[in-house]
């Protein structure tokens, strides 16, 4: 979800770069409920398949975001790089029925937007 979020918020706000998503544990497709919730604020993927790290051009990124705990141990070594930690919950580990899954889904998106929208501001004034 960040992938698509930030590539629309950057674009609206005209910042320049690449923006790619991987993680140390991928999993094997993207979770429905996760396009769903993105086509619902109307951000698309382009081709929606999750990545591992070692998949993207790691050594050439500026600034490195890990969305939950785990992955901020599991990254390689961000040496020169900004971090940014944010800690958000899994989404795709939400229990109960579709409407509380997707639920968890939404607040998540929500929380990756506001973010985003953050960090976009501070690029912008740099």
């Amino acid at each position: 979800m960040a992938e698509g979020i930030a590539r629309k918020v950057f674009r609206e706000k005209g910042i320049e770069g690449q923006v790619y998503s991987a993680g140390s544990k991928p999993a094997e497709k993207v979770h429905p409920l996760a396009l769903k919730v993105l086509d619902e604020i109307g951000v698309s993927l382009q081709n929606p398949q999750p990545k591992h790290i070692s998949q993207i051009p790691y050594d050439e990124l500026d600034i490195v975001i890990t969305l939950c705990g785990e992955a901020e141990k599991d990254c390689p070594p961000a040496t020169g790089k900004t971090v940014y930690h944010w800690r958000l919950k899994d989404p795709a580990a939400a229990t109960g029925t579709e409407e509380e899954k997707i639920k968890v889904f939404r607040q998540v998106r929500d929380r990756i937007h506001k973010k985003v929208l953050e960090l976009a501001q501070s690029l912008k004034d740099a």
